[in-house]
């Protein structure tokens, strides 16, 4: 038989290549990822991984990667990727002040609307600014109401005790159109012969601290945090937050405990009315919620930093309230009359979709991966990342990611090796999970992306993995 032209032969040699399966295109198994799973006790059928070099299609590695699995907090690359693909890397959130009253003789004459929009970033200094904005257009007294309007989000009822039975812990805190510090306090806690002294600036109006911390005879230090336990009860006079354990006589420096003892609304308002008593400003009437007029003109706006920024700090540290509230932003923007955060998922799927990412199996419960639900393939993640790469907004996601050995959770990572500083990688751990996925360049001056998920009861020990990992990449 004659031999093929050559251009068919080269047809038929491309379809033979992409019809073969992920593993036939895979380099064997490395010898040190092996290793690091035989140690931790996990089996190879309990991972999920995928290394690519960004400018090519055949994996260098790849196993399971069709898989749904739990990526924990990898999950908020996807709410980062449809972010700054729906909302663009100019994007930022406003908090307006708005009302029909006129200021006459230092008093605005009728309600006082704050408009939320949103922002996860929106703190207790920029407010402080707000309403000293406020303050110098000559408004001492609001002789009406302090309306919130939250009619931004359209959100189901949130129990920040249905994820792990740990309500006060601020990554439990849910999505809202107007709160502040991320849903949460941080108190300052100084220790002293026999207990400490707590105090939180300003301390929300209807929040009072019951301090009932001692001093034990133990050794050392380590986390302050890991030896107290916070509660709250409601009161007629609001929360109050006991705070019960014992600090270790190691334990002389000042630190901060965050946690979030008040639903967002009632924060807000806390926080509201400590900074306009400290101010020197009085409320006449109460706090109540309901929809701006659209008639009110505009009095004070606070504006957040813009999307990259935010991407930055959801990342670098994994805030699940930022991670929510973007979800909730997403689906605002998509679709205002909706569920909010049913709408972010959705919009984070067309998102994926339209740029030719494939979705199957992706579960999206919050996009902060702080669910037993969410799922997501190797395949998915690598090819997002892939994307991203070709995208004009790759460097504001780059720069939101963690460096391995450098900043953010990422920073003890591959301490003292070659290849610190190499990895831009989101890291996940639930109970049972561990994941990874990001991209590494490694010391030929390729860079690849990464993808590790792990879903087995030993994932626990999967950090060596991790590493074993981000190491191999880097030496190729």
């Amino acid at each position: 038989m004659p031999p093929l032209p050559r251009c068919i032969a080269r047809r038929i040699a491309l379809v033979t290549l992409l019809a073969s399966p992920p593993t036939a295109l895979a380099e064997p198994w490395p010898a040190p990822l092996d290793a690091s799973l035989a140690r931790a006790g996990i089996p190879r059928g309990a991972v999920a991984v995928l290394v690519q070099d960004v400018e090519a299609t055949p994996p260098v590695l790849a196993q399971r990667t069709q898989e749904p699995m739990n990526p924990a907090s990898v999950m908020k690359l996807v709410t980062s990727f449809a972010a700054l693909d729906r909302l663009g890397p100019a994007f930022a959130w406003k908090t307006r002040f708005v009302s029909r009253g006129d200021i006459r003789q230092h008093t605005l004459q009728g309600d006082l609307h704050v408009v939320g929009g949103g922002d996860p970033r929106l703190s207790r200094e920029r407010l402080w600014l707000a309403l000293r904005d406020l303050r110098a257009q000559g408004v001492r007294r609001i002789d009406g109401d302090v309306v919130a309007d939250r009619s931004l989000f359209r959100l189901p009822p949130h129990d920040p005790g249905l994820f792990d039975q740990r309500p006060l812990r601020p990554y439990n805190a849910g999505a809202d159109a107007l709160t502040v510090d991320y849903g949460a306090i941080r108190l300052r806690v100084q220790p002293t012969p026999t207990g400490a002294g707590v105090s939180s600036e300003p301390l929300p109006v209807g929040l009072a601290i019951d301090n009932r911390l001692r001093r034990s005879p133990a050794a050392g230090c380590g986390d302050p945090t890991a030896q107290l336990v916070a509660s709250r009860t409601e009161t007629p006079a609001g929360v109050r937050l006991v705070l019960e354990g014992a600090l270790p006589q190691g334990c002389t420096e000042a630190f901060d405990w965050n946690l979030a003892p008040l639903p967002p609304d009632r924060l807000f308002e806390g926080m509201f009315r400590a900074i306009w008593k400290e101010l020197g400003g009085e409320i006449g009437g109460r706090f109540r919620e309901g929809k701006a007029p659209p008639d009110a003109r505009l009095l004070v706006e606070t504006v957040s930093p813009t999307l990259p920024e935010v991407l930055r700090d959801m990342n670098k540290w994994s805030n699940n309230v930022i991670a929510r509230g973007l979800l909730a932003t997403l689906g605002a923007q998509a679709e205002p009359d909706e569920d909010s955060v049913v709408a972010g998922a959705r919009a984070a799927q067309r998102s994926l979709a339209s740029n030719g990412v494939p979705t199957v199996g992706l579960v999206i419960e919050n996009g902060a991966g702080l669910s037993r639900s969410e799922r997501v393939t190797a395949a998915t993640l690598g090819q997002m990342l892939q994307s991203a790469w070709r995208s004009r907004t790759m460097p504001e996601l780059i720069a939101s990611l963690p460096v391995a050995g450098v900043d953010g959770t990422a920073r003890k990572r591959l301490a003292g090796s070659p290849a610190a500083g190499s990895a831009h990688v989101k890291t996940g751990t639930l109970d049972g999970v561990r994941s990874l996925a990001g991209y590494v360049l490694a010391n030929s001056g390729r860079r690849y992306v990464v993808v590790l998920l792990v879903n087995h009861p030993n994932a626990g020990a999967a950090r060596e993995v991790q590493d074993a990992l981000l190491e191999w990449v880097a030496g190729l």
